[in-house]
């Protein structure tokens, strides 16, 4: 049974969230990412709630911008260390140290940052096709593979952007799941689901790609080839898994080349026959990795 709520955070940010498990337990969280939202996880959520498999409190935050969490205006409020701030109020209002913060997309951003920043917050985390910040500004600027991979992004901060995908009930947005896989899984249940997300709060999700310079460079704009992060920004030094689809046409299998050089305490699992949307995909696929992962 999943459980609603909304969460009020000390900094003014309310989350909404969706949870299974009782209080008290020990707590995994996860982040969703883009063009998702918080119901995307209800399987594991339910899953890793029952005795037999941990007894979790599970915890899936929308985040900022997303279903009916807080949607500032302002696109800097998009920032990664705002949305670290809302991660860990969040966790701090569960009251325990994670067990496992589980990230997918731009919850892993979240997620990659916090591990960073906060590690004292989660014992481990998960991470599901969502690179790590030096390898993927590397890509970014040195692969002509990835830069054309990842040039929806700059369709993506168009200030038109909202009116482009809500044309003929969100095509475009479908063909991010139909185009690399033909998505068996996209029910017409699951379709009605994510409208109602992207009715309520789809600048919230695009504002996240306006706020961050992590984008392919154009002639207009240095985009990642004006970016550099320091060292003690990129090293996480938790048991990490990495769970990385190799079917993702937007983010190719070299972002997980040289990750250990960041996280040396890595568990990496290449996953063939799999796209991005491979929490859609094989969710008890992911359930026994995170299952196994947990246990040791």
């Amino acid at each position: 049974m999943i459980e609603r709520f909304q969460q009020v955070l000390p900094h003014g940010i309310t989350l909404s969230c969706r949870a299974a498990g009782e209080r008290g337990r020990p707590v995994l969280m996860f982040l969703h990412g883009f063009p998702e939202a918080a119901f995307v996880w209800d399987e594991l959520l339910e899953h890793f709630a029952r005795p037999e498999h941990g007894g979790y409190r599970c915890v899936a935050p929308n985040l900022r911008g997303y279903e009916q969490s807080s949607q500032p205006a302002d696109v800097k409020a998009y920032r990664a260390k705002y949305l670290v701030q809302d991660i860990a109020a969040l966790i701090e209002a569960e009251g325990a140290q994670l067990e496992c913060l589980v990230a997918h997309d731009w919850g892993g951003a979240v997620g990659w940052n916090l591990a960073n920043q906060l590690p004292h917050l989660t014992k481990r985390l998960a991470i599901v096709n969502s690179p790590h910040p030096a390898t993927f500004l590397r890509e970014l600027q040195c692969s002509a593979s990835q830069q054309a991979a990842s040039a929806y992004m700059n369709f993506l901060i168009r200030p038109d952007a909202e009116a482009l995908l809500r044309e003929n009930d969100y095509r475009r947005l479908w063909a991010f799941f139909t185009n690399w896989g033909g998505a068996p899984w996209l029910t017409e249940s699951l379709k009605q689901q994510y409208r109602d997300v992207w009715d309520a709060s789809l600048t919230g999700g695009l504002n996240y790609y306006r706020a961050s310079p992590l984008r392919p460079p154009r002639p207009e704009d240095p985009g990642a080839a004006a970016v550099t992060l320091p060292p003690e920004m990129l090293t996480v030094n938790l048991p990490t898994l990495v769970l990385w689809a190799m079917q993702d046409a937007a983010l190719p299998p070299g972002l997980v080349d040289g990750l250990e050089q960041y996280v040396p305490r890595l568990t990496l699992e290449k996953v063939e026959g799999a796209t991005h949307w491979i929490v859609h995909e094989r969710p008890q696929f992911i359930a026994q990795r995170l299952g196994d992962f947990l246990a040791h």
